[in-house]
Formats: structure tokens, sequence, C-alpha cells
């Protein structure tokens, strides 16, 4: 099976490196930046390619699309068009303009589709559905949902004005970098049907688009859902808190456990993490379920159909907090 990465940024690289852990060699990279392409194809992390005209001509049966968010979508459909099954690193678009002939066209062509939202590979998150799954605390009726850390910090070596994040034009802001949490929200809660949102640039960073982000969402059940995002804390915090009619989950990243509060009998029970779990952990597992979906054409945790309806939420976000209007999904 031959592999092609379109951006060999950070986590371009990582998906290489995890790709040659579980064993696949045939790895082929294309980036723009020629220094990335020698340096990769110095350390025999990737073949590189300097054209993607090139890069298809090999055939490749899976891409991972990993360059900036305002490239996804039509480099998505090339690939689909080329019959490859696609990888795409979240969020899947910037933008709804083209978004449903992309869904189109991965249904058309029936290939394997998943787009990276790995906390949902993230032992906590993933007992908290299970506890969900069991209706362990009942019905649900609110939750909270938040991720916070600081943007210069996440890649020293660069400038952060420079990073995607930090630019409008590449698909950047909180909101969309922060899809995770959005994506959590629904995962955990089901399908949104209302969205308002306050946002906007309220630190002393130097960037064009908004560092933090108090989100309210309305679910199909009826339950309601907070979610704050930031480009600002100095420690990073990533938790949950849901709460139904019989008892209460809550999830810290940092403290590496789940708590759940049973209120048929007053009792608190204590899920850790495993001891020797580190991050990569998440990317490896996220991988591998891809990769068995590949291999089965069996459908994945979030194929392209459904992360257009995340991307929905997330577009509706930014709507919201410039109209300062709910918005209504379908």
């Amino acid at each position: 099976m031959r592999f092609l990465i379109i951006g060999c940024g950070s986590i371009g690289q990582r998906h290489a490196r995890n790709l040659r852990t579980l064993g696949h060699e045939r790895i082929i990279g294309y980036d723009p930046s020629l220094e990335l392409l020698g340096k990769h194809g110095a350390d025999g992390l990737l073949q590189p390619v300097t054209s993607l005209d090139d890069a298809f001509k090999q055939k490749p049966d899976v891409v991972f699309i990993t360059n900036p968010t305002s490239l996804h979508l039509e480099t998505a459909i090339r690939a689909i068009g080329h019959d490859c099954d696609v990888f795409v690193e979240k969020p899947l678009a910037h933008t709804l303009d083209g978004l449903s002939e992309l869904v189109k066209a991965t249904a058309e062509r029936g290939v394997v589709s998943m787009v990276g939202c790995n906390m949902r590979f993230h032992p906590g998150p993933q007992k908290v559905k299970a506890l969900l799954n069991e209706r362990a605390i009942g019905k649900v009726t609110s939750a909270r949902i938040q991720s916070g850390s600081y943007l210069p910090g996440w890649r020293p070596w660069q400038d952060y004005k420079q990073s995607y994040s930090a630019q409008e034009s590449l698909g950047g802001g909180v909101i969309l970098d922060g899809i995770h949490e959005i994506d959590l929200a629904r995962w955990y809660l089901d399908e949104v049907t209302e969205v308002f949102c306050m946002a906007g640039s309220a630190s002393a960073l130097d960037i064009e688009v908004e560092d933090t982000v108090e989100l309210l969402l309305r679910f199909s059940s009826g339950a309601i859902g907070e979610v704050h995002l930031d480009y600002t804390q100095r420690t990073y915090q990533r938790s949950c808190q849901i709460i139904g009619d019989k008892g209460t989950i809550f999830w810290d990243y940092t403290q590496g456990e789940v708590r759940h509060y049973n209120a048929d009998d007053e009792s608190w029970t204590v899920y850790e993490q495993p001891p020797a779990w580190e991050p990569n952990d998440m990317y490896l597992e996220e991988l591998r379920h891809f990769m068995d979906c590949v291999e089965t054409r069996q459908p994945t945790t979030l194929p392209i159909e459904e992360a257009a309806r995340v991307t929905a939420v997330a577009l509706a976000a930014k709507e919201s907090a410039q109209s300062g209007h709910k918005v209504q999904l379908s």
C-alpha cells in the first residue's frame, strides 16, 4: 500500500512516523517547502516529490491531507478524484462553499474517509462516552467543555504570528482550531440544533483572528452545552463536566482521570488513564482505526459526511459571533 502525505509540517511528520511504527514503509511526501522535503527525504521519513502531479502519478492508495485548513477542500476533492482513501486533519474546512460537493464525491467514489479528531481516541473522552452510552448519569441536561493554552507556546521554533492558527486566510482562529471540543460536545450529546457565540481578540496576542470564545449549544435531546476555547491560558487546560439527572461525569486531561458521581447511592468512582499512556498513543490508535477501516471498507468514527456537520457547527459559531444572533441548524 502506498501513502501520500500532503503537508509535511508537524502533524504530517507525526503521521509519517506513526505509519512507519505500524509497519508501512511506502510513504510519499509533498510540501511547497523544499527545505522540509529535503530534510525528511534525507532522514528517510518519506520519499519527497516536488509537485502534486508527480505525487498522483505514483498512484497512492491513501492520502493524508495535513496542509493548511484553507486548502483541505480542494486537496481532498482532488485525492478522491483519484479514488484514494483520505484522512483529513481537523478541521475539515474553513468554509461551507464546496463542502456538499466533497460529501457527494466521497459517497459516489466509495472511498473510506476520516477527519482527524484525535481526542476521540484519548482514554478520558472514550471513558466519558462509554459512561454516557451506559446512561450512567441518566438523562443528560447540560455540559461544560473547555480547552485553553497559549498559542505562542505551541510551536516555539516558529513565530506564532506566521502560523496558520493566527491567519484568517488560512482557516485560523480558535473556533476552527479548537474544533476538537465542538466535536466532543456533539459526540457526547448528539446533534446541535442552535448555536450562540461570543468571540473576539481579547488578549495582547498580535493575531487577526479570535483568541477567546464562549459558545452555547442546544442539542436535539434538549440538553444545553457550553464550550470555552482560548489561545491565551499559560497553563494547558482541557476538561469537561457532563450533568445528568442521576449524576455527573468529570474529565480532566492534566489530572489524567475521569470521575463519576452516582446520585442513587451517593458514590464516586474514579477511572485513571493507563500509567504508561502518552499523547502519541491516541494518534497511533486513531491511525490503527483508520487503517482497519481502509482494509475492511467500513465507515470510520468520523467520516467526511459527519465531519461536515461538525464543521457546520463551528462555522455557525463564527456567524453568530459576527452577527450577535443565535443561529439555527437544520
